[in-house]
């Protein structure tokens, strides 16, 4: 109950209590302590059954009401005044019951704490209030849609086309359900085994879907498919106009469709060479926002977008950057898988114009939510969870480890500006990488920013490595140096 003093003292004392109540509400909420403050637990405090003992000119007899009901009739006001102000904030089935229960009262109600309450059910579409005088609550309770607690309709409606139940979540409704069909503990099981092994089994399914649209590559192609992405190949070097890219495009779905084998024809077609402005047309017109996330756009991303951007040594132009963009805000993990995974692990590391290409995705395209989990797979020593897609002819290219670059850590310095929360996993192989490699750019400034980013966001996470990230620091001697040691000394 002391957790709601302050609360009540604003009921009690202020000259506005409705939006201070609200501002404390908000502030409170979810804090840790002995009770959780809630809209949900304040109702719950109110309507609290409570027995009093009523006196009257010939006897005393106990009688049960609401706590609410215990206090002076002005603070009764001055809640019922409250819940109306903030009602959106509250479940509808709960405001009514507690306005309903108080009106039974009858003549014996106080005269504002009544009008409180008709008001209340007034904004809560009760028009008519003829009927509380043979009030029936649990029948009224069954007739009042509870929409409170239930799914959102955006969350009830079938998502099997868009796959991902939540677009920044790197795990499907598919792998969710497949997550929660555990069976039963016996006596003698573990839960936290169980546990593991179900997290195994997404992990696992996840890598089978990549592997499958990795195979395809060694699916035969008929000499007839192959003669076409020939022409095709051929066609596409000498595109003179927009019109005859958008015919292109059209060809190249329709002999990659229903095949199996697009990988192989597109790896043939070799869309990658078309300059910058024809990729622009090709990306537009062969994803249409309907397809599948690990089968046609990842093949798309993968052989028209991944192998300009593995070679990029200048900024990329505009019309790249912007069609790349904006491909990756409709297809996360597509561009996941066939664009972020296979660039951050190129042979000889990422370089400076692939760092801002990269920034520009995690910043416009991406949910912080999903970058978070990205870098926890990236970070991972779990090479299966690292399998991206990409053409055989670009394996070379491509490894399966991180190669710690300096514009690696600017890249993790950008995630970190972009104020995305990583775990504490993530944070920990962080300060193992950044002392492993303090020597080689010990006079690196952008190590030195990364550093200094690195302790400023995720202080709260360094307690425990302190001592480490001191010590790579010390072997730094950049102009932040200095300002990073002080910061770590404060921890």
């Amino acid at each position: 109950m002391e957790c709601w003093v302050p609360l009540f003292q604003i009921f009690l004392n202020s000259p506005c209590p409705d939006t201070e109540a609200s501002l404390w509400l908000q502030q409170s909420f979810n804090q840790p302590g002995p009770i959780t403050i809630s809209t949900s637990s304040f109702l719950s405090l109110l309507t609290t059954p409570t027995e009093i003992t009523v006196t009257d000119s010939s006897s005393s007899h106990t009688k049960r009401v609401m706590w609410i009901q215990t206090l002076p009739n002005a603070v009764q006001a001055r809640i019922l005044s409250f819940l109306l102000y903030d009602c959106r904030r509250f479940c509808e089935t709960d405001l009514y019951q507690l306005a309903e229960t108080m009106l039974k009262e009858g003549k014996e109600l106080d005269f504002w704490v009544k009008q409180a309450a008709h008001q209340l059910l007034d904004v809560l579409s009760k028009s008519n209030h003829e009927w509380l005088s043979c009030l029936n609550l649990d029948s009224e309770e069954e007739q009042v849609e509870d929409e409170f607690r239930s799914l959102p309709d955006w969350l009830k409606d079938d998502v099997d086309n868009t796959d991902l139940m939540l677009p920044w979540l790197p795990v499907s409704q598919k792998q969710f359900n497949l997550a929660m069909q555990f069976s039963s503990c016996g006596e003698n099981d573990d839960p936290m085994t169980e546990f593991e092994e179900g997290k195994r089994e997404i992990v696992d399914e996840v890598i089978e879907e990549v592997d499958e649209v990795i195979k395809e590559v060694d699916v035969f192609l008929n000499p007839q498919d192959e003669e076409m992405a020939e022409r095709l190949k051929d066609r596409l070097s000498s595109l003179q106009s927009t019109a005859k890219a958008v015919e292109l495009a059209g060809e190249i779905r329709q002999l990659c469709k229903g095949r199996g084998q697009s990988l192989a024809i597109l790896g043939i077609i070799e869309p990658w060479r078309a300059d910058d402005e024809t990729t622009s047309v090709l990306v537009s017109n062969l994803v249409d926002g309907n397809e599948d996330e690990h089968g046609w756009t990842s093949h798309v991303l993968c052989s028209v977008i991944l192998p300009k951007l593995l070679v990029l040594k200048e900024p990329a132009s505009r019309v790249l950057l912007t069609t790349t963009v904006e491909c990756c805000k409709v297809h996360h993990r597509a561009a996941e898988y066939a664009l972020l995974l296979p660039l951050i692990l190129r042979m000889d590391g990422i370089n400076s114009p692939i760092c801002d290409v990269i920034t520009r995705i995690v910043r416009e395209s991406l949910h912080q939510g999903h970058v978070s989990a990205f870098c926890q797979k990236l970070l991972s020593d779990e090479n299966d969870l690292k399998k991206s897609i990409f053409l055989p002819c670009h394996q070379c290219l491509i490894d399966s480890k991180l190669a710690w670059t300096e514009s690696l850590f600017n890249l993790m310095q950008n995630i970190l500006n972009h104020n995305i929360h990583l775990t504490q996993d993530s944070v920990d192989r962080l300060v193992q990488h950044a002392w492993e490699y303090a020597d080689r750019f010990s006079k690196s400034l952008k190590f030195g920013n990364f550093l200094l980013c690195f302790v400023t966001k995720c202080a709260p996470m360094l307690k425990s490595q302190k001592s480490l990230l001191t010590e790579a620091t010390q072997h730094t001697n950049t102009l932040v140096t200095k300002s990073v040691l002080s910061k770590l000394s404060s921890l």
